[in-house]
């Protein structure tokens, strides 16, 4: 599991509540994510995982250092293999 800092926008907490999705939900999957990719749609880290509550989301963020994230936006996908 690794440790960030992660810079909330006051927009990116809202836009994360209208998904049903906190703060806390992204920044656990993206702390310890069970995949990481490159979002097809905005070329953005995406991070995939499992909320607390089992819901599994993609979170998407810029890297902005080693240890620092900027939340863009969450939203539930479906689980791999039931595409």
């Amino acid at each position: 599991m690794s440790v960030f800092s992660f810079i909330w926008a006051d927009e990116t907490i809202q836009h994360l509540a209208d998904h049903g999705l906190t703060t806390e939900d992204f920044e656990n999957v993206v702390s310890d994510p069970d995949d990481v990719d490159i979002s097809r749609s905005s070329g953005l880290l995406a991070a995939f995982g499992y909320t607390v509550d089992g819901r599994y989301i993609i979170a998407i963020f810029n890297m902005i250092d080693e240890t620092t994230i900027e939340p863009v936006t969450a939203y539930e996908v479906p689980e791999p293999g039931r595409r």
